[in-house]
């Protein structure tokens, strides 16, 4: 077991069994002997014998055997879903399930390497170190990780054009360019990690459920007589979000990998208690340099915003360096 119920498990994992009475269902994230991270949802009976059986050992269990799954391909993602008929059986319940941990106590290095190419799920700790790993490749992860707090020392949105033709919001003194996008700085922690990650147009909206030019025209209209050239502070909407929980499409670019920056790009953030195979996306398992989480090349306003991203990431880079 990698997640479960969105925690990576420890000797002192808690499992929010009324919460999952109420959603009816827990996902965890399993990873074969030699296979990819692959999410497991279980419904219902199963979900609950779930919670009792993990409860029930001294210390949380480390491996997980689910008998009569259905694999389904969601979003472009492969799952598995529990049936009625399902059982779950941990540790030293059955043979396979004891030789799989006692093969994990002997190869541990080996069983906590992350491989971009067949795996779309990871924590904050695995996420750096799949930065750190020789021969690591552009690639897009799933990362579950709180919000500590919204950075505020840099802008946290941007003008997507240099002179464009699109709607303007009149201003105090002049004309106000409507097309803004989010680039915002936000601290994210993990286990035992605390880091940066820029979440970049959509997944702003994504994130606080209004466009950044919204936000902006709003705070232009409560207070009347600033210049079009006034710093907007960082809205209310983004400071709400201080201390939740959320999924994180996050992109490991050539920038982490070539100067090992550990400013990450969120591409997409998925709604609290959405699981990404519910979603019409979803995230392939390795992806190459241009192509995105659908697997398309993006619009002309994705190809900006990757361009803000970059250049952002390249100053970084050489501060790094030179520092």
């Amino acid at each position: 077991m990698r997640l479960v119920d969105g925690q990576t498990p420890t000797g002192h994992t808690v499992l929010d069994e009324a919460d999952i009475a109420r959603k009816r269902h827990i996902c965890v994230h399993v990873q074969s002997h030699d296979g990819p991270v692959v999410k497991l949802y279980l419904w219902d009976m199963v979900a609950s014998d779930f919670c009792q059986k993990f409860k029930s050992y001294g210390s949380t269990p480390r491996v997980f055997l689910v008998t009569t799954v259905n694999p389904k391909c969601l979003g472009g993602t492969l799952a598995l879903t529990s049936m009625t008929s399902s059982r779950v059986l941990m540790d030293d319940d059955v043979q396979p399930s004891k030789d799989y941990r006692l093969w994990l106590d002997s190869n541990s290095d080996v069983a906590n390497k992350v491989a971009a190419e067949v795996v779309s799920a990871a924590t904050l700790e695995e996420l750096f170190s799949y930065i750190k790993q020789e021969g690591s490749k552009v690639a897009w992860f799933e990362c579950i990780a709180a919000i500590d707090d919204i950075v505020q020392s840099s802008a946290w949105y941007y003008i997507s054009c240099g002179g464009c033709n699109s709607k303007a919001v009149k201003g105090p003194a002049s004309l106000i360019c409507n097309n803004k996008k989010y680039l915002t700085k936000v601290s994210v922690y993990g286990k035992s990690e605390q880091e940066v990650f820029v979440i970049l147009g959509d997944a702003g909206k994504e994130l606080t459920g209004k466009h950044a030019a919204e936000l902006v025209a709003n705070y232009f209209e409560a207070n009347e007589g600033l210049g079009a050239d006034h710093s907007v502070p960082v809205p209310q909407a983004l400071l709400d979000t201080i201390g939740q929980k959320r999924t994180f499409v996050v992109k490991v670019s050539d920038h982490n990998l070539k100067w090992k920056t550990q400013t990450i790009t969120v591409t997409k953030i998925l709604a609290p208690g959405v699981p990404l195979a519910a979603t019409t996306g979803g995230v392939p398992k390795f992806v190459g340099e241009e192509s995105g989480p659908s697997g398309g090349t993006g619009d002309s306003a994705g190809i900006r915003a990757r361009k803000a991203t970059e250049s952002l990431e390249s100053d970084e880079a050489k501060r790094s360096k030179s520092g």
